[in-house]
């Protein structure tokens, strides 16, 4: 029995790590979804190791310097305070990346918890529920992202909770289809004749069906975090300063756009580059776990 039980643990390891390597090998074959991936991680490496790159902190101020056009010493100019532009964009990044993965975290989490009660019990429990999704759906994610921010107030904290909250709606409907689908098929109802409890039915047995597009959706929720905190900021109902973050740091520039431009075009273009990166790798992750697109 021993022996068995291992050789069954083995073929799942082995089963795992074939399904593992054909999703990756499937990727691998999309040239944009790579380019995506690889930007994304640089540009994950490089703001996670800031402080070792960042020739000056993201803080130091010397008006002595202040609009200096990009130089040699200065990659990105300096800003009105003379501070280092390139050195906040390095620690700004820290903070968009940091905000936009928890917020679509935190928005996958509750949207997942959610959706999968309402697909599996259905009735008056999924009415309800899904009358709440779609009343939360029916007000764009940027406009309920301002209306909770500016109930909470400012700051990382309340950014990252009224952008996760607005993301909640995308993540149940995602995991509400597949549970309805699935929760009727013979496997589920062997496990209810044994009287499996209801989470385990629902993690192990239900939700699995799920992930592939919920992987995807936690990609591309990434980068709309990241724009939403970024047009939070923008707004001053974000990351407040002296803290440097994408979008408030294009707030700062804007009165500054004629005469010094630098200040806003290179925070505009991380942004750009970060969240079509995620796209890009978005789009490849669709493609790659849809069996209906695989060679």
């Amino acid at each position: 029995m021993k022996m068995n039980s291992g050789v069954k643990g083995k073929h799942r390891r082995i089963k795992r790590r074939s399904m593992f390597k054909e999703v990756m090998v499937q990727l691998s074959r999309n040239k944009l979804a790579m380019i995506g991936l690889v930007i994304f991680a640089a540009m994950l490496v490089v703001c996670l190791l800031a402080p070792l790159i960042a020739p000056f902190g993201f803080d130091d101020q010397d008006v002595s310097r202040k609009f200096i056009s990009p130089n040699l010493t200065y990659l990105c100019g300096t800003d009105n305070l003379g501070r280092d532009i390139f050195s906040r964009l390095l620690y700004g990044g820290r903070i968009s990346l940091m905000v936009g993965v928890l917020a679509a975290g935190f928005g996958a989490i509750i949207g997942t918890v959610l959706g999968a009660i309402a697909g599996y019990y259905g009735g008056k429990i999924d009415n309800v529920i899904m009358r709440i999704m779609d009343i939360m759906g029916s007000m764009p994610s940027m406009l309920l992202a301002i209306t909770i921010c500016a109930v909470l107030g400012n700051g990382i904290t309340n950014a990252l909770i009224a952008v996760g909250i607005s993301e909640i709606p995308g993540y149940a409907r995602i995991v509400r289809a597949p549970i309805l689908q699935v929760k009727e098929k013979e496997y589920v109802e062997a496990a209810i004749s044994i009287d499996a409890s209801v989470p385990r039915i629902v993690f192990k047995h239900v939700l699995p069906n799920a992930l592939s597009p919920l992987i995807v959706r936690v990609t591309m929720g990434v980068a709309s975090a990241i724009t939403t905190v970024a047009s939070l900021s923008f707004l001053g109902l974000g990351v407040q300063p002296p803290t440097p973050e994408w979008g408030s740091m294009l707030s700062a520039g804007r009165a500054y756009i004629l005469q010094y431009p630098y200040m806003i075009t290179f925070p505009g273009i991380c942004i750009a580059i970060l969240v079509l990166s995620l796209n890009f790798l978005g789009d490849g992750l669709r493609d790659a776990l849809d069996p209906r697109l695989k060679a």
